[in-house]
């Protein structure tokens, strides 16, 4: 595949560095608005600094990652599919439902290879908890527990233009909820706010925050976000299932636990997701690429992506109203 990157920032980099690692995979190009950023990304790779019209036009071209800002996600998404490109889009797709909704129907009205960005479906361990849960090894699943909690808040003025906390970050938690679960969710109860920063509520958001959701047939998620973890990257599920649990625990640099007379001590989580989530980003990257090859459907999909924003939708207005949200009234 002769990939093409657009965006230069920091999760372009991850992609970049993923996409170098693959034999399967050609660095191709790199477009990004700020020129100095293309610039410096396309030295470190040696490829060529690209328009995104140049992008879209250029028929050695197979591929096309889309990591620039939000706001550009599902125009850019648009042009990729009509243009015949698989694409790999960050999540998420836009900020509102109907913007959304709009680019899925372009995406499924044409027959690229379309991924989302939910890198976590594509984690080690998350996956070999995913393949214990349909294996039956703990019977039939009945509730699940997931723990995300970042080290530190971003800047307030990324938190203003981030769509808010369940857009930005618990959306990755709603996709790996509804991936764990495989069923559709009819409910959602959120409550949340801001008892970390106040300048974080000051700009209209939250820092912290408990979801319930609830299934079709009655199965519970329950999902704890925090924007600080003062020991690190706090990344945890536990499946609870009829016969039996199973538990993802916390990435450490080595996994070794030390034992002495003053007690037990082990290593503190992996800092942020650059570095605990590395495996997934070149997974994802690898799945993405096998599905154009043989075409079939990528681990995580455009409708995908529309689901889980419906969820976070659905959370916001549960936490202003204090009810829960059937998820019929967001989707209609």
């Amino acid at each position: 595949m002769n990939l093409a990157i657009i965006g230069a920032g920091r999760i372009a980099a991850v992609h970049a560095a993923a996409a170098a690692r693959d034999p399967a995979i050609a660095l191709y190009g790199i477009a990004d608005v700020r020129a100095e950023a293309a610039q410096a990304l396309a030295d470190e790779y040696d490829v060529r600094v690209m328009d995104s019209a140049e992008v879209f036009a250029d028929q050695a071209i197979d591929g096309i990652l889309i990591a620039s800002s939000t706001d550009t996600h599902a125009d850019f998404l648009e042009q990729a599919v009509r243009a015949g490109k698989a694409v790999l889009c960050e999540k998420p797709i836009a900020l509102d439902l109907e913007r959304t909704r709009y680019a899925l129907s372009v995406v499924e009205s044409g027959s690229v290879a379309c991924a989302l960005g939910f890198n976590r479906r594509h984690d080690p361990q998350f996956a070999e908890l995913k393949r214990a849960v349909v294996n039956g090894d703990i019977g039939r699943l009945e509730t699940l527990t997931i723990i995300s909690r970042d080290p530190s808040p971003p800047p307030v003025d990324y938190i203003a233009r981030s769509g808010g906390l369940f857009m930005d970050m618990t959306i990755h938690d709603f996709d790996t909820a509804r991936w764990l679960l495989d069923e559709p969710i009819r409910s959602v109860f959120a409550v949340g706010d801001a008892l970390i920063d106040p300048a974080i509520g000051q700009a209209g958001d939250i820092d912290t925050a408990m979801v319930t959701l609830t299934t079709e047939s009655g199965r519970l998620c329950h999902i704890q976000n925090s924007r600080r973890a003062a020991y690190g990257y706090d990344q945890r599920i536990e499946a609870f299932g009829s016969t039996g649990m199973i538990q993802a625990v916390n990435e450490t640099e080595t996994r070794l636990r030390r034992t002495s007379a003053e007690g037990e001590r082990s290593e503190p989580p992996k800092h942020f997701f650059l570095e605990r989530y590395a495996d997934a980003f070149a997974r994802e990257l690898a799945d993405w690429a096998e599905a154009w090859r043989s075409g079939r459907a990528p681990l995580a999909g455009a409708r995908d992506g529309y689901e889980a924003l419906s969820i976070a939708v659905a959370a916001n207005r549960s936490r202003v109203e204090g009810r829960p949200v059937a998820l019929s009234e967001i989707q209609g």
